[in-house]
């Protein structure tokens, strides 16, 4: 199993920059964290778990949910297992409980992601 700890999270204003790690150990059926497709979740009080982007294996190929397109930024560090998740200009409705995720599959859908970090909190507030 791949384990995860996202760190990062914080309290900030609207307008604002974080950047969020996620520190990647250990393998999953097999595969080791340059193998695994890496995601971004996060879940707001109340909500469901959402997507917000994801990284290839190689870090080659990036996608977003379209209300952080300009603005975030996934990228990974095969050499020293990271994933990031750079956020600028942050919004009220970024806040929420930020979750690293790694999957063999090239996927949005969080039910195809099998390791989950324990997540870090972001809030946005004026």
């Amino acid at each position: 199993q791949v384990q995860l700890e996202e760190s990062g999270g914080g309290l900030v204003h609207p307008g604002d920059s974080l950047r969020l790690s996620c520190a990647a150990s250990g393998r999953t059926s097999g595969r080791i964290f340059p193998e695994m497709h890496m995601a971004w979740f996060r879940q707001a009080p109340g909500k469901e778990r959402e997507f917000v982007a994801r990284i290839d294996t190689v870090g080659a190929i990036t996608f977003y949910r379209d209300s952080v397109k300009g603005r975030f930024t996934i990228s990974r560090d095969n050499f020293e297992k990271t994933l990031h998740l750079q956020m600028v200009n942050l919004k009220h409705e970024d806040t929420g409980v930020y979750y690293c995720a790694a999957s063999e599959r090239w996927t949005a859908d969080k039910n195809a992601y099998d390791d989950w970090g324990q997540g870090t909190q972001v809030t946005v507030s004026s």
